[in-house]
């Protein structure tokens, strides 16, 4: 039996191309889709978490590391580093449109590829900055998460294919899996649909949705009371299309489009019981008798702090509450950014297991390892704390200058001027400078320290010591058999 061979499988709730995880029925399928889309649209709370994350992390800032020091690999990485600033589209609005796996838990991306032929290319399609021929990048466009008609998977349950319904032709269009990235917010039992990150708040914002939409059918009504209208009893027992059946429903449509508005008014009929003398109808509004025993304020502030806790966010609400502490705010922030580092990861994560090894291969380049998208921090550290823990390990003998990366990183961190080639140079060569001075004055050290200890492991040859000989005699021992001495009183020569 192969060391390769699989014998389970995932347990992936799957049907026809359909994937049944989801226990709630509006959650499943395209109705998810339809529900996400409201939450990340319709409501300002949650549009305020997704454009904080969506700003965030299209600051950040993407570099390309060679996968090593020969030449292919810096033709590679050059490669990598202009397909990226050499696309349709702008790497910041691809990010945009990666983010979306936030709101619906995944985004699939068709890899299309061009083959560089310049700027005055005949076909559009081949148009780049660069003219060598090199296949690249055209786009990485997104296929919307609503236009998706099933998956394909195989035999082992591995997605193969997307296969989508897009307008405005409404025809079926299978998209390979090798010709496409799959980014997912949560990765589960191979899930191509992955987790949105919506889900747990989808309890706390249904609940808020309809207690504001209660609290605005009181506004609208001026928080009145019931209207209520009266009609004779044997009205409402009319059989149906007679006139009173007609009349009883005019009444219902009546009641219920009771509204405070431009266009508020009412027009009611008059008539008496010819024995009571009392009108056989009438209009009243049912008072509450009393205030509420509950307010709405607090409930809609209840479901929307769970709303962002679900996330770590919940320090948006600070400054509109009168309760909560800075060092607070400071740690949740801090978490928050280290969640959204994790997801910049993941994205840099599939181009580099896919789309880059990809690019390479097209263009034949043979390197050991492969170039790679690393993305920087979301936030750049405090410069106050920077600063406080540069002097920190200086005073403990760290020495942090000159370096040219180091200067690099220090630049980048405070917005300051980037070096420039020269600068670089120069800050090489001081670099490789100090290291031999250091290694210099670490080798005089080593030779001191070694005679010291010759020294005392040897204490006869000491000057000053009863006993010891002096240089002269010394001298004369080790001299070979036969070789000249000095007289008594005359130097050496």
């Amino acid at each position: 039996m192969p060391p390769w061979q699989e014998f389970g499988a995932t347990g992936l709730k799957r049907s026809a191309g359909w994937v049944d995880e989801e226990f709630l029925p509006q959650l499943r399928g395209r109705k998810a889709v339809q529900v996400f889309k409201e939450m990340s649209e319709n409501d300002p709370l949650v549009g305020a978490l997704l454009f904080s994350i969506r700003m965030l992390l299209r600051n950040v800032k993407w570099t390309v590391k060679p996968g090593g020091k020969g030449r292919a690999d810096t033709k590679a990485a050059h490669l990598l580093e202009t397909s990226m600033d050499d696309m349709e589209h702008t790497w910041d609005e691809f990010i945009t449109e990666v983010l979306t796996m936030l709101v619906f838990g995944w985004s699939w991306h068709e890899v299309v590829y061009k083959r560089r032929g310049g700027v005055y290319a005949t076909d559009r399609r081949m148009r780049s900055k660069y003219s060598d021929g090199m296949i690249a990048w055209r786009k990485l466009p997104i296929r919307a998460q609503e236009t998706l008609f099933k998956w394909v998977f195989d035999e082992h349950g591995e997605v193969r294919a997307m296969v989508q319904i897009p307008p405005p032709s409404y025809k079926q269009v299978t998209i390979p899996y090798d010709r496409s990235l799959l980014f997912r917010f949560q990765h589960f039992k191979g899930n191509p649909e992955g987790v949105s990150l919506l889900r747990n708040a989808y309890r706390p914002w249904y609940m808020k949705k309809r207690i504001e939409e209660f609290e605005a059918v009181g506004v609208e009504r001026d928080l009145a009371g019931l209207p209520m209208v009266k009609v004779p009893s044997e009205w409402l027992r009319a059989a149906p299309g007679s006139q009173q059946a007609k009349a009883v429903e005019g009444f219902k449509k009546m009641v219920r489009s009771i509204r405070r508005d431009e266009q508020e008014g009412l027009v009611f009929p008059i008539q008496y019981d010819q024995d009571t003398k009392q009108p056989l109808f009438d209009f009243q509004l049912l008072g509450s008798g009393g205030g509420r025993q509950f307010q709405t304020d607090n409930i809609i502030q209840r479901y929307e702090q769970r709303i962002l806790m679900t996330v770590l966010a919940d320090f948006i609400m600070v400054g509109h509450q009168s309760t909560g502490s800075y060092s607070m705010h400071v740690d949740k922030t801090g978490i928050f950014r280290t969640a959204l580092n994790s997801i910049c990861e993941s994205i840099a994560q599939v181009l580099n297991r896919q789309a880059i090894p990809r690019l390479i291969r097209l263009n034949g380049f043979t390197v050991e390892e492969m170039p790679t998208i690393e993305p920087m921090d979301v936030d750049a550290p405090d410069l106050a704390q920077l600063s406080a823990f540069m002097q920190s390990m200086s005073s403990m003998g760290m020495k942090w200058f000159p370096d040219p990366e180091m200067e690099k990183f220090a630049r980048a961190v405070a917005r300051l001027p980037e070096m420039t080639k020269k600068d670089e140079d120069v800050e090489t060569v001081r670099s490789e400078r100090s290291v031999a001075a250091e290694f210099l004055a670490s080798q005089a050290e080593f030779l001191q320290a070694k005679q010291t200890v010759e020294q005392l492991e040897n204490p006869m040859a000491m000057p000053g010591v009863p006993g010891a000989a002096a240089p002269g005699q010394e001298q004369q021992k080790t001299a070979p058999q036969g070789a000249p001495q000095s007289m008594p009183g005359q130097g050496g020569a």
